[in-house]
């Protein structure tokens, strides 16, 4: 009897703790199996030829833990939070968050900028966008202000940021 009311309470509840559950990354492998092609706006293309793609490789560089050192960090930068919250997507999440495919090396990835994928993945809900967004995807009608969140003048290698000139490197949008 006991069992039987666990297992009734559990499917009960279970709509509600699925509420709060938190979307997981998959990664810019799986991103990528449908953001390729020039159909689809060669979405892959354009941030594999990207500095972003590259973004946790600068941390294993000496210069990049020359750098953490005189910040005061004493964990090399591929180690540092406080590097890597610009440099690399999933670093701080629970493993368990992360599918086999993801890889925090990736960079800068699709899931930096548009939230964990796993729950609008699936082709069917991208087809549809309102879908996707309830489902995680992130979409902004003013880019800049995300991308000043890294490039801004608490990175010790701040450069002025002229928004329109990058995003014309990293814009990808879809084809009409």
């Amino acid at each position: 009897m006991f069992a039987k009311i666990v297992l009734a309470g559990a499917i009960v509840l279970a709509p509600f703790f699925y509420s709060f559950a938190q979307h997981s990354y998959v990664g810019v492998k799986t991103c990528g199996m449908c953001h390729k092609s020039e159909k689809a706006g060669q979405q892959l293309s354009i941030w594999e030829n990207s500095l972003h793609s590259k973004a946790y490789k600068t941390l294993q560089t000496e210069k990049a833990d020359k750098i953490a050192k005189e910040k005061g960090f004493t964990t090399k930068a591929a180690e540092t939070p406080e590097c890597l919250k610009c440099h690399a997507s999933g670093y701080n999440v629970d493993a368990s968050m992360l599918d086999k495919k993801f890889s925090v090396e990736d960079g800068v990835q699709c899931e930096t900028c548009h939230g964990p994928g796993s729950d609008y993945k699936s082709m069917k809900i991208m087809k549809n966008k309102e879908e996707a967004v309830a489902n995680g995807l992130k979409l902004y009608e003013k880019p800049e202000d995300l991308c000043i969140t890294c490039h801004n003048a608490e990175s010790p290698t701040a450069v002025e940021f002229d928004f329109a000139t990058m995003w014309a490197k990293i814009k990808h949008n879809k084809p009409e």
